[in-house]
């Protein structure tokens, strides 16, 4: 049986630092399913995305959806919260630029002018 934890990972400032490296709307998005109140539409989210890493043989589906669907489900099962926070853990050790909080994550472009004064 699977048990349901109450308790929610916005307590883990790694996450929270994670979260606020993505574009805009997708962090607007993952905090809104973080809530609380967005149980009833993560759980079947993260089954969905599970179930489409599965197929990943098809078209458009990939193993980059059963990742993400556990991460979603980790909110409210207990077993799968013991295994972000040991990825979690693998990511402060092996990646820490990962969790700084300068900003979103950003590569330069060859496009940005910004760097180059004489073409700003």
């Amino acid at each position: 049986m699977v048990s349901f934890s109450s308790k929610s990972a916005s307590d883990d400032p790694r996450l929270t630092k994670l979260i606020d490296r993505l574009p805009a709307w997708i962090a607007a998005s993952v905090r809104f399913l973080r809530k609380p109140s967005g149980r009833w539409l993560r759980i079947p989210a993260g089954l969905l995305l599970i179930f489409g890493g599965l197929l990943s043989f098809l078209p458009i589906l990939g193993l980059w959806m059963l990742p993400l669907g556990l991460l979603l489900l980790a909110e409210d099962v207990a077993v799968l919260q013991r295994w972000r926070s040991r990825v979690l853990d693998w990511i402060e050790r092996r990646h820490p630029r990962w969790l700084e909080s300068s900003g979103r994550a950003r590569e330069p472009s060859f496009m940005d002018t910004r760097d180059r004064p004489d073409l700003g």
